[in-house]
């Protein structure tokens, strides 16, 4: 079994977007050289909402990427720039991605809500615009 790890993010505001692109890249790349990686990929989805998708081996590999490099100096600034944040995981028998529509519907009907400073109306009401 794999784990499937997605998450959603909308930046608040343009004057965010350089800094979290940039860091989105260098995670994505550190993602894609991380142990326990099989699979990454990212998208723009419009009105500033990014999405990330990747599956691991276990939750372990996950969650030793997600404490470190790139990604560790990143998480604490989405706090701030970001006014939707939301997360699905789930396990697979597949070692590839899924479907972005099969990652949307799970994060749709099963994804939790991340703590932000300033929430979108939406984010408060856990609704995705």
């Amino acid at each position: 079994m794999t784990l499937i790890s997605v998450t959603r993010l909308r930046v608040r505001s343009i004057r965010f977007l350089p800094a979290f692109l940039w860091y989105s890249f260098k995670s994505n790349e550190q993602a894609k050289g991380a142990q326990g990686n099989l699979a990454s990929t990212v998208r723009a989805a419009g009105s500033n909402v990014f999405w990330t998708m990747t599956v691991w081996e276990d939750e372990a590999a996950m969650r030793s990427f997600m404490r470190s490099g790139s990604h560790k100096e990143a998480m604490p600034k989405l706090q701030n720039w970001c006014d939707e944040a939301s997360v699905v995981h789930w396990q697979s028998e597949s070692v590839t991605l899924p479907s972005w529509k099969e990652a949307e519907t799970a994060m749709f009907t099963s994804g939790r809500f991340s703590s932000l400073t300033h929430p979108s109306i939406a984010h408060q009401n856990h609704q995705f615009q």
